[in-house]
């Protein structure tokens, strides 16, 4: 009993990622499902992984956030939508362009927060009131586009067939069937490697029912996506973005001062680990994260307009707490990161399609953020029982 307590207790956003759909499957009798709406589900919510990947690096400080993110979309997509349509600037040096520009944001960001120790939140709010209304001016209130198609599909565009199947995309299917395999090699390893450096280990029975169900999600988006335009330019770049981030996080050096930081800032520093460094890096590489989010929603909407980036602050915060990343700092994975921001966007996805209201939909993820915060509260405090 004790066993499947625990499991449970571990894996319960996953099994929750599960019962939702299944719910609004039933509800929507069957509609959600549908491969055009599970496409929809990648191309709407895109920016939020992107996004949430950032805030996670800066919670893990010490539950740090960055409030500015929507507004650096706007920033960013006005900046962008300039030199594409309005000057006429080729892709690739303007994609350029708008790098440099979210990297010195970061820099003049992270430079009042690391090194003049100005709180994150007063910080990013100036940054978020100022960066919308520059934005804003900019485009003079106004929409621009259309964008170039080349940049549309690098960012929203799929990945042809190979096998010319027009009724199901078999290179969606075969590539979501080794993303399966990837990750039982993965975490088989992780377990091996534990087990040899003498590390607290998870039941086989956990880790049997978590590969499950990661793959059994994998391979219905595999289906489903198949059955629409095959694998998504977007849903690329999030992975690409999530696997390196993965990686940051849990291989390298670096990656355990984020943790170490949020768990005892003062203790960190004494040993010797340049904080306002860490500090730093976390609102660069957030201001960078919100550049590629950027360009994201600017192919999606195929243009720049005044209210892109509007609460994306709020998305990518609850992605990660819901996703068991602490509101405190130093605990949180990606794996989790991305798990909530799913949740999120299935939560979203399916009262859309139910008609729900928008009003009531914001209740609704309210409340689902106030739970995930609960729930890691009692977690935790069963945890140290």
């Amino acid at each position: 009993m004790k066993k499947a307590v625990d499991i449970i207790r571990k894996n319960t956003m996953l099994i929750v990622l599960v019962l939702v759909v299944l719910f609004f499957a039933a509800m929507t009798k069957g509609q959600m499902v549908s491969a055009a709406n599970f496409t929809a589900l990648i191309s709407q919510n895109a920016y939020v992984f992107v996004l949430a990947t950032g805030m996670l690096m800066c919670m893990l400080t010490g539950g740090n956030i960055d409030l500015s993110v929507g507004s650096v979309v706007c920033f960013i997509g006005s900046v962008g939508a300039t030199m594409m349509v309005t000057k006429g600037w080729p892709v690739p040096l303007s994609i350029l362009l708008m790098v440099v520009v979210g990297l010195i944001y970061g820099i003049v960001l992270g430079y009042l927060i690391a090194y003049l120790n100005i709180p994150p939140w007063i910080a990013t709010l100036a940054g978020m009131l100022a960066l919308r209304g520059w934005g804003v001016a900019i485009m003079k209130g106004l929409t621009i586009s259309p964008l170039p198609e080349g940049f549309v599909k690098m960012f929203n565009g799929s990945v042809p067939d190979l096998f010319g199947n027009a009724a199901l995309n078999l290179t969606c299917v075969i590539v979501g069937f080794i993303v399966c395999i990837i990750v039982i090699l993965l975490q088989v390893k992780n377990r091996a490697d534990r087990i040899k450096k003498g590390y607290e280990i998870e039941s086989m029975v956990s880790m049997i029912v978590k590969i499950v169900l990661t793959c059994a999600v994998i391979m219905l988006f595999a289906v489903k996506m198949a059955q629409k335009n095959g694998i998504p330019f977007a849903l690329i770049w999030v992975a690409v973005i999530c696997l390196i981030y993965n990686f940051i996080t849990s291989k390298t050096t670096i990656g355990r001062y984020f943790y170490t930081i949020g768990g005892n800032e003062a203790a960190t520093r004494l040993s010797g680990i340049d904080t306002k460094k860490i500090y730093f890096l976390a609102y660069v590489n957030m201001a960078f994260l919100s550049t590629v989010a950027a360009m994201m929603t600017m192919a999606r909407n195929t243009s720049a307009t005044p209210t892109a980036g509007t609460n994306f602050e709020m998305d990518a915060i609850s992605a990660c707490v819901v996703g068991g990343v602490s509101a405190y700092g130093g605990a949180g994975t990606v794996f989790g990161m991305v798990i909530g921001a799913t949740l999120i966007g299935v939560i979203n996805l399916g009262m859309s399609v139910m008609g729900i209201d928008a009003n009531y939909q914001k209740v609704v993820k309210g409340l689902v953020l106030l739970f995930a915060v609960v729930f890691d509260l009692l977690n935790k405090k069963d945890s140290r029982n």
